[in-house]
């Protein structure tokens, strides 16, 4: 990192404890390295509230694949979005329950569609999104 600016923090002695414990526990070698780490994450979620910015992320899900017709519906689904697809994984869990892993990029709020699209659809037992900056605005 270039231009590195020191500057210092108030805060109450228990919550640096518990920071430290954080730090220790999350293996970052120094308090530096774990706020530069919190301020990018908090910046990204920032970035990705706001439904213009560019995003990239992941939708996972688990569904029981002899539901009816649920299997044509995701896929129907997946082609309407088929701009925001970037590439797409398919598990066989078990015999009754597959995972598909879906990564994604465009607008914020179109793949929080998306996502909410099939996290809707009837025999999906479990959905996640998640969801991160491209990187362009972060140094």
């Amino acid at each position: 990192m270039s231009d590195l600016i020191r500057f210092g923090v108030s805060i109450p002695a228990l919550l640096l404890k518990n920071f430290d414990r954080y730090i220790s526990r999350k293996h970052y070698r120094n308090r530096s390295e774990a706020i530069r780490d919190l301020i990018r994450e908090k910046l990204v979620e920032e970035e990705w509230q706001e439904s213009r910015r560019e995003v990239v992320g992941t939708i996972t899900y688990v569904y029981d694949h002899h539901k009816r017709e649920l299997t044509d519906r995701l896929i129907d689904i997946q082609h309407k979005h088929y701009t925001r697809i970037i590439s797409t994984q398919h598990v066989h869990l078990d015999h009754n329950h597959c995972l598909e892993v879906i990564i994604v990029k465009g607008e914020a709020s179109a793949v929080k569609d998306l996502a909410d699209r099939i996290k809707a659809q009837k025999g999906i037992l479990h959905c996640s999104l998640s969801m991160t900056t491209t990187g362009k605005d972060l140094t």
